[in-house]
């Protein structure tokens, strides 16, 4: 097939690029910026252009049987007015440009895979949370019903679309796991306020799967929740991987106060979490890989 990427250069989108163009598929990825002076990894075609503003680029969308939308602004830092914004924007906008080329695509079988993420479900403390469960009320919340809202707009035209509700992504390139492993090689590991919230997450390999399976079964739209089938509490994941890196985890919780002062709103959402299932992957039949935390920490950094 031919897939079209937004965010194709991040962690995520990098490696994601790299199982699509393993598979055969022909891959164009969307970049602000073709420097000749930068090294892109091959196999893949860059094409230059601003993901948030309407330009030429939005005609080569059309010549693309799957579209993956991955950009957006980064929510792991301190929240202020105008990084909320950026936020925001980075997913509406970019959303809106690729359902506005994905017009001509009418009449044609075209895939519109859109990420978005499980803070869609707001918090529910420890009520397990499906595709079928309610939108919550607050930033995240409410940037994700907005950016999923403008994603099925491309259905219009006949696009298949699927909402890829992603956990947070555990891999070798970057995310979570670059922030925590320093912490912990150097015995700073600890849970996050009193360790009870709920980590969903999903290895790096099991979320390129994802999107394969839903290339092949095309019967599957609207909301997925990307996540392992198994999400565990803070503290546990704060155990586990201690017990990975063999690095004993002693010190104390880092306190509420102390993540709402250094890191704002975001802090908040760090101390809470969802405690998402992927109820609709499970009943297509996909297999996991990676279906508990520390089968796939050992593979990653073990």
């Amino acid at each position: 097939m031919k897939v079209f990427m937004t965010g194709g250069t991040g962690f995520v989108g990098s490696n994601l690029r790299a199982w699509m163009v393993h598979e055969g598929h022909t891959v164009t990825v969307l970049t602000r910026s073709v420097d000749r002076k930068r090294s892109f990894p091959a196999g893949a075609l860059y094409l230059e252009g601003d993901p948030k503003s309407g330009g030429e680029w939005q005609q080569k969308v059309a010549e693309h049987d799957v579209v993956l939308n991955l950009a957006g602004s980064s929510i792991f830092r301190r929240w202020n007015p105008s990084v909320k914004e950026a936020i925001r924007e980075s997913r509406i906008l970019t959303t809106q440009r690729i359902v506005e080329a994905l017009a001509a695509r009418k009449g044609k079988e075209t895939t519109l895979l859109s990420t978005s993420g499980v803070g869609y479900y707001g918090f529910h403390d420890d009520e397990k949370l499906d595709e079928a469960s309610p939108a919550g009320d607050d930033f995240l919340a409410t940037v994700s019903r907005e950016w999923e809202a403008e994603a099925l707009k491309a259905s219009e035209f006949g696009v298949r679309v699927v909402l890829l509700r992603f956990g947070i992504v555990l891999g070798t390139g970057g995310g979570a796991l670059k922030r925590m492993i320093p912490l912990f090689k150097s015995y700073l590991g600890s849970p996050l306020g009193d360790g009870g919230q709920w980590f969903s997450w999903i290895h790096e390999q099991d979320l390129a799967g994802i999107y394969l399976h839903l290339l092949k079964d095309t019967a599957i739209s609207g909301p997925v929740n990307c996540t392992a089938p198994n999400p565990v509490r803070n503290i546990e994941l704060t155990e586990v991987l201690g017990q990975v890196l063999s690095r004993p985890t002693f010190m104390p919780a880092v306190p509420e106060f102390v993540l709402k002062m250094t890191m704002g709103e975001f802090g908040s959402v760090l101390l809470k979490g969802q405690r998402a299932v992927p109820r609709k992957l499970m009943d297509s039949g996909f297999h996991f890989r990676f279906p508990e935390l520390r089968g796939a920490l050992e593979d990653l950094v073990g």
